[in-house]
């Protein structure tokens, strides 16, 4: 059989099209665990870990994913992330207390700041940076991991989060870096410049001498105060009801990733494939503009070649001419297809805002109310143990009742 040059083109249009309509991806994802180190560590030489509330990085957004990224469930993962980070940690025992930071006002033996640069039910992508209570600057790297829909397989979600395998890699380059760098020397000097630190905040005029602190923010100790120090064991009763506080912050954010994690592992796996049929679309419609034009250019060509006597050519141009039309169309068509799938992740955000929303904490055993969000709270704690310690010192009437 003769095929004239518009029959060929339209049937290899054809065929492209239905080649490229088949195409899939598929991913897969090693897990990798969590690394416990096997050396025997003395209680002193372990350090207390403070993970910071994350940057939902919502000013870092790249420019392809501006139209998808919903702020809101950008600064609830912000809250999100870091406790299933603080939980990695935990769980690796490989460390002595771990706090998710509602700020920086209570100085950790080793802080951990996060900024979320892509967060799809496909991807995550986070930037980590670790300093330590002197100042000194570990490290800053970025994590990046792609999963398949495998990790929202029933049986994989009850056991870990689908990107544990971020944490996790997160949690043995901390202990890999400790391990290499920090000799158990700089170890008992940096938790002691954590509590003079926090001490300084509390009686500037009696722990400034003990420390020294460069322009550039880096700290060192000048000396210690004895053990016997009256001021010392009232900073050590202030940090100590300190930590008591920080464990009913870690209830909160515990109960805010338990309320969560469903809604939210629903939305990512929603969001999975919306991701993947968006993508699809994207690359659908490219496809279909460019044959398209190709057919409609290809069809002008063979009409032009094939003169006004050929009839068959005529036709055949006619017909690669009305189906790149087609594809066109169709292609404007797929977009529009798109910008819905994009509204539809927006309304799924709108929705999980609601179920993750802030919620006031009370202190039991303090007639004290505190009010508004978790980091306002943190911040009204850090004025009343201010109040307790001048109190403690004879600076200010007692009071038993704070409203």
């Amino acid at each position: 059989m003769n095929l004239t040059p518009s029959r060929m083109l339209v049937l290899l249009l054809a065929a492209l099209i239905a080649a490229g309509c088949a195409t899939h991806t598929v991913r897969t994802t090693a897990y990798e665990p969590v690394v416990i180190d096997t050396d025997v560590i003395p209680e002193e030489l372990l350090m207390d870990v403070g993970v910071a509330v994350f940057n939902p990085g919502l000013d870092e957004i790249a420019s392809e994913d501006e139209e998808v990224v919903n702020h809101q469930i950008r600064l609830a993962e912000s809250r999100y992330a870091p406790y299933l980070l603080a939980e990695t940690l935990i769980r690796s025992a490989n460390w002595g207390i771990v706090y998710v930071m509602p700020n920086d006002a209570s100085p950790m033996d080793i802080r951990v700041e996060g900024t979320v640069l892509r967060s799809t039910g496909e991807s995550m992508t986070m930037r980590v940076r670790v300093s330590d209570a002197t100042g000194r600057h570990w490290y800053t790297r970025e994590y990046e991991e792609e999963i398949s829909q495998f990790s929202y397989e029933p049986g994989q979600r009850a056991q870990n989060d689908p990107f544990q395998t971020l944490y996790n890699s997160i949690a043995n380059d901390l202990l890999a870096y400790r391990k290499a760098n920090v000799s158990d020397g700089q170890i008992a000097e940096i938790r002691a410049v954590a509590e003079m630190r926090f001490a300084r905040r509390f009686s500037p005029e009696a722990f400034d001498g003990y420390l020294l602190e460069t322009s550039e923010g880096r700290y060192a100790l000048a000396s210690l105060p004895a053990e016997s120090d009256p001021a010392l064991r009232r900073i050590r009763e202030i940090r100590e009801r300190d930590y008591m506080f920080l464990d009913t912050v870690q209830e909160y954010y515990s109960g805010f990733s338990r309320e969560m994690r469903e809604p939210y592992d629903s939305w990512r796996e929603q969001s999975y494939h919306q991701t993947l049929a968006l993508r699809e679309l994207e690359d659908n419609a490219r496809r279909r503009f460019i044959l398209g034009a190709a057919a409609v250019l290809g069809g002008l060509a063979v009409a032009k070649q094939g003169g006004s006597g050929d009839y068959a050519s005529q036709v055949g141009s006619s017909v690669a001419v009305g189906a790149g039309a087609y594809l066109i169309k169709s292609g404007f068509g797929k977009q529009a297809e798109a910008r819905i799938h994009m509204a539809s992740l927006e309304e799924m955000g709108a929705a999980l805002e609601g179920e993750v929303a802030p919620r006031v904490i009370s202190l039991q055993d303090q007639t004290i109310t505190l009010t508004g969000t978790v980091e306002e709270q943190y911040e009204q704690w850090r004025e009343i143990l201010a109040d307790l310690y001048a109190i403690e010192r004879g600076d200010l009437p007692s009071a038993t009742t704070t409203n």
